[in-house]
Formats: structure tokens, C-alpha cells, sequence
């Protein structure tokens, strides 16, 4: 299954955030092993240089380490995944906030949208259950 890029950014740090979200879902847990490089190039459809250095930006801020001849591991410092979240989580906020300001929309009716939201999804979620 090929990952889905954009000609906004460059590649590599589109695998980059696409590797953070996966280890902020838990799909990569603290301390596991992902998979090789060639493996994750194949996985996303690029060049096994351009996921090389993907990955070498994630090991230069602390989120991945080397272990020689073993792979690579997601790191197990919680305070380093807790601050890729909460990064993660403010672009979004902002992202939101920013497309809703260009319907010049107000900060009330923001909050208010953002609070119909999650009452939606909350009563989805009952339903579910």
C-alpha cells in the first residue's frame, strides 16, 4: 500500500510526520522496532534513500534510536512522545482554527461549532457501544 504525498512539502518530512502520527496512535509503541528501511520505502512507495532520511531526522530529535546491526526503536521517553502529541494536536487545533477564521467566523461561533462537534461524536460513540 503506497502513503499519499503532496507536491506542497517535501517528501521526507511528509514520512516523517506520517512515521510520528503512527507512533503517537500506537501503532509504533515506546521501545518497538520498526520495520527496515527498504521495508518502510517499499511500505510508502518512495526511494529507500528518501525514507533513510526521514528516518534519520526522527533519530536526530530523539523519537527514534539505532541500536547497531539491529534496527530502529521508537524511544521509550515518554516526555518526548507526550510532546510529539501535544505538537501534534496545537498544528491541528491551529490548522482548524485558521480555516474557520478565513468564513470569518468569530471565536464564539468557533467554540461553539467545536463543542457541537463533540457533542455529535459523543452521541456517535454511545450508539456504537
Amino acid at each position: 500500500m503506497s502513503w499519499k504525498f503532496t507536491n506542497e512539502r517535501p517528501i521526507f518530512l511528509q514520512l516523517t510526520e506520517r512515521i510520528e502520527l503512527k507512533i503517537i496512535k500506537g501503532d509504533y509503541p515506546p521501545g518497538g522496532k520498526l520495520e527496515t528501511v527498504r521495508e518502510l520505502a517499499l511500505m510508502a512507495g518512495v526511494n529507500p534513500n528518501t525514507m533513510q532520511r526521514a528516518l534519520a531526522e526522527l533519530e536526530n530529535i530523539g523519537v527514534l534510536f539505532s541500536k547497531r546491526g539491529d534496527g530502529r526503536y521508537v524511544t521509550e521517553d515518554s516526555a518526548i512522545i507526550t510532546a510529539l502529541r501535544d505538537r501534534y494536536v496545537a498544528q491541528k487545533t491551529q490548522d482548524y482554527i485558521s480555516s474557520l477564521r478565513e468564513l470569518s467566523l468569530s471565536d464564539d461561533a468557533i467554540l461553539q461549532a467545536v463543542s457541537d462537534g463533540l457533542r455529535s461524536n459523543s452521541n456517535e460513540r454511545k450508539r456504537e457501544s
